[in-house]
């Protein structure tokens, strides 16, 4: 596990993989930005496709703006870290990773912005890395720590898109 702890009981680091993960998130849209739109120059539309895709890139770059600030800023995260408390309230009660997920979606805002139809693989491509990642890192870290429920809130709330899945019967 990563050491960038505060305490000196503190379970989790505080930063994750989420840098290294949003990092390669953002290296691969825009090598597939520079390759589609500039060396490739293939699968770029014309309007009225253009007007499209930037209105609602813009959308999703600011919504996922939003998103990432709630969960980072307003949301007392770092507390609940320190504390090793669960956080399950607030933005967290509508998507486990509100960070991560900001940038997904502010990345898939920014990759419509080129209206290319070939860079709509790359919020795919993303989604995957950090789902994979966070399957393989941070949801073993939580699980361990917090056991059964950190399992009962993972069946209420999404991973990465922010809805809350509602209750499950088996």
């Amino acid at each position: 596990m990563l050491k960038n702890y505060t305490k000196k009981d503190q379970k989790l680091p505080l930063f994750g993989v989420g840098p290294y993960m949003i990092f390669g998130m953002g290296i691969l849209s825009l090598i597939g930005i520079i390759l589609f739109a500039y060396v490739l120059r293939i699968g770029i539309l014309d309007s009225p496709w253009i007007v499209i895709f930037r209105s609602v890139g813009a959308i999703l770059i600011v919504l996922g703006i939003y998103i990432w600030y709630v969960g980072a800023l307003c949301s007392d995260m770092d507390n609940h870290i320190e504390s090793n408390k669960l956080k399950t309230d607030g933005i967290y009660s509508l998507v486990r990773n509100p960070m991560y997920s900001g940038w997904w979606i502010a990345f898939a805002g920014i990759t419509l912005m080129w209206h290319n139809v070939y860079m709509l693989v790359l919020p795919a491509i993303n989604w995957l890395i950090m789902t994979i990642t966070l399957i393989n890192t941070e949801e073993k870290w939580l699980l361990d720590i917090y056991g059964d429920e950190y399992e009962a809130y993972k069946k209420r709330v999404n991973r990465c898109i922010p809805w809350k899945k509602g209750d499950r019967k088996k």
